[in-house]
């Protein structure tokens, strides 16, 4: 309901002289007369009424002019010394709010407008934001992280603390820019979690920035974002490592160039390497894997506890690329792993050196697949299947 604030100005009238002529009587030469001053023809209404409470922090303040033109709008934060930004039209007969609201605050609105005859209409007003609660606010985490380098196959990761249901109000304002620029697309993995990636792999050298402007944005179900983010990363050289899991052969790549080829071991009967594109997720000089961890039980005989050198994960599952010095004799020959890919100690240390988050490893030669959602699977798509998953397509 939209609230007029127009406040005209207005004066009591004065008087000169001792006494008023009584009833009946003229006031002669020299007696005093009295006049209204003039009031002024402006007025200014605003889309927010007057002590209006509980105000929804996605709603713009607008105030509209009539019959005159804003010489002044001040809108006051909190009670403190911060305004909220806003924007007059070209006429300046209306001013919008160009900054978001915030929760639980008072906000003070003080404007002038002034009319033909530059007399002055004066409104003053407020209202109070509603309250929210962290779980009706939701919070994202970006990834890549701020001035990270990755590998040309690493996606812009957003997710979100509380879900989104309004998956397109948010979308529209998540942004990728890049340079030099390539084109690329969102899509949605869950209500908590969302990505990008470019049409094809990153061009190595690209600066990337990501902003999730998602500040008192609903995101459905009386969710808000709660604050706006930006990151900015790098890509650094195209790393890409191809597995061949029938040959037991890994080739690395690096801008192309073929830098070696190494002798590996990957999954067993009954526990095959996946096949596909996979990203390298994160990495561990030294890590202890458990078989608990994947479903096998301590008394199962395939269980195994190993601390394990120069590990790098590739899918959420459990695989790793790594150093494994116990295979060496099978490796270039045999698969005997529970799923991972493992290699000397020396290449492994080679590889990890050089390796960072994002980097490609394309596994060939198996029957099992990767399942979506297992690791930073958004290569496994085409580009159109990957566009389709934008709620904005």
């Amino acid at each position: 309901m939209a609230g007029l604030l127009a406040l005209g100005v207005v004066a009591a009238a004065c008087t000169a002289g001792a006494e008023e002529p009584s009833a009946g009587e003229s006031a002669g030469p020299g007696a005093a007369t009295s006049s209204a001053p003039p009031v002024s023809a402006a007025s200014v209404a605003s889309n927010i009424p007057d002590r209006a409470k509980a105000v929804t922090v996605d709603r713009a303040v607008r105030l509209t002019a009539s019959d005159g033109t804003f010489s002044q709008v001040a809108v006051e934060v909190g009670g403190g010394d911060d305004e909220l930004d806003g924007t007059l039209s070209k006429d300046r007969t209306t001013w919008t709010s160009s900054e978001r609201l915030e929760p639980g605050l008072r906000y003070s609105v003080d404007a002038v407008a002034v009319d033909d005859e530059g007399l002055e209409a004066e409104s003053r007003s407020w209202f109070r934001t509603e309250d929210l609660t962290l779980d009706q606010q939701t919070f994202a985490s970006i990834a890549p992280l701020e001035g990270e380098t990755v590998g040309v196959g690493m996606p812009v990761i957003v997710r979100f603390d509380v879900p989104v249901t309004d998956r397109a109000a948010i979308e529209k304002h998540l942004s990728v820019s890049t340079t030099p620029a390539q084109q690329g697309a969102w899509t949605w993995l869950s209500d908590n979690e969302v990505h990008w990636r470019p049409k094809t792999y990153w061009k190595p050298g690209t600066e990337v920035t990501v902003d999730a402007d998602i500040n008192s944005i609903p995101a459905g179900n009386g969710i808000y974002g709660q604050e706006s983010r930006s990151t900015t990363f790098t890509v650094g050289d195209a790393l890409i490592s191809k597995v061949d899991v029938a040959k037991h052969q890994m080739k690395v790549f690096r801008n192309g160039d073929l830098l070696r080829t190494i002798q590996v071991t990957a999954g067993k009967d009954g526990f095959t390497t996946r096949s596909g594109t996979k990203v390298i997720m994160e990495k561990f000089r030294t890590k202890v894997m458990d078989a608990s961890t994947i479903g096998i039980d301590k008394k199962d005989p395939e269980y195994y506890r190993l601390k394990v050198q120069y590990a790098m994960r590739v899918t959420y599952s459990g695989e790793f690329i790594h150093g494994a010095p116990w295979s060496e004799g099978s490796q270039g020959s045999d698969n005997v792993s529970h799923g991972c890919v493992g290699m000397s100690m020396s290449d492994a240390a080679w590889l990890f050196d050089m390796s960072r988050r994002g980097d490609v490893v394309v596994v060939t030669g198996t029957d099992r697949t990767m399942e979506p959602g297992n690791g930073y699977t958004d290569w496994n798509l085409s580009f159109d299947e990957y566009k389709a998953g934008s709620a904005l397509s």
